[in-house]
């Protein structure tokens, strides 16, 4: 990983699952739109958010869930080809379904068709299949969010992250990326003892609808070619894929193994004293 830093006039990063890692507040946003659904069905809410977690269920982190078949399509991030699709309760669709419903590039629309890139959107799956409308799962966000920033909610600091940052604001331009809104952004880099450290803040980026068209906006910016330039996070569908395919380097926050590979990706386990 030392050498892509290293290499790079440009890094740009994620905030949510990289900048911290904390995931009390997915909890925290479940348990919130789980009190919205019947009572008869509030454990079996719960129960299903946590197989999620656990990787026990069709739907999982790294797949989409398709709201209008309430199911879990899996899809290859480097072309955007569905291979497989599973209903919510595991079957398995035949292949010529698959061809007639998703033919050619997927597309995220944030309406039908949601990457389940972090943690963030396995509630909101959950909240989907048990009958939720999205504006309950809109109030309960922005409930978390407002949690997040009390006293009640602690974030873990990642152990040398502010010092490594401010040595490679020395020689390199720093830029934050994230789907957050910018005052959610300011409130948690303050509260992780990162504010000011950013060259520049991109907020609501809609990624991964618009990574490619934001990461353009910011080599743009910088006077950068890709080549010269690192994404760094933790979600594979919203920061790698489009990195890679854009010519950029990419490091990937991922706890567990997998079976990724690519000569411009470096994986690893988290931002712990990496920089």
């Amino acid at each position: 990983m030392k050498h892509l830093i290293d290499e790079a006039k440009l890094l740009i990063f994620d905030l949510d699952g990289t900048l911290y890692e904390d995931t009390d507040h997915f909890d925290y946003y479940c348990r919130l739109m789980q009190q919205r659904v019947a009572e008869d069905k509030r454990q079996a809410f719960w129960d299903t958010y946590e197989k999620m977690k656990k990787g026990t269920h069709p739907v999982g982190i790294g797949k989409v869930y398709d709201i209008k078949n309430d199911a879990s399509v899996t899809v290859d991030p480097m072309t955007l080809q569905v291979t497989k699709v599973t209903s919510f309760d595991g079957e398995d669709w035949p292949a010529e379904r698959i061809k007639q419903e998703y033919a050619g590039e997927l597309v995220y629309d944030f309406e039908r068709l949601i990457a389940i890139g972090d943690g963030w959107w396995l509630p909101y799956a959950t909240a989907m299949h048990f009958g939720l409308k999205q504006s309950d799962t809109w109030e309960c966000y922005n409930a978390t969010k407002e949690y997040m920033v009390t006293d009640q909610f602690n974030l873990t600091k990642t152990p040398g992250l502010r010092d490594g940052l401010i040595r490679l604001k020395e020689e390199k331009k720093l830029v934050l990326l994230t789907n957050s809104e910018r005052e959610d952004v300011k409130r948690l880099l303050y509260e992780l003892e990162l504010d000011g450290i950013f060259h520049s803040l991109f907020t609501e980026g809609h990624k991964p609808l618009k990574t490619k068209e934001k990461m353009q906006t910011i080599l743009d910016e910088f006077g950068v070619q890709p080549h010269e330039a690192v994404s760094i996070g933790d979600n594979f569908i919203n920061e790698i894929a489009p990195a890679l395919l854009m010519g950029l380097k990419a490091i990937y926050i991922q706890p567990n193994r997998i079976e990724v590979e690519h000569e411009n990706l470096t994986i690893i386990p988290t931002l712990t004293n990496a920089l």
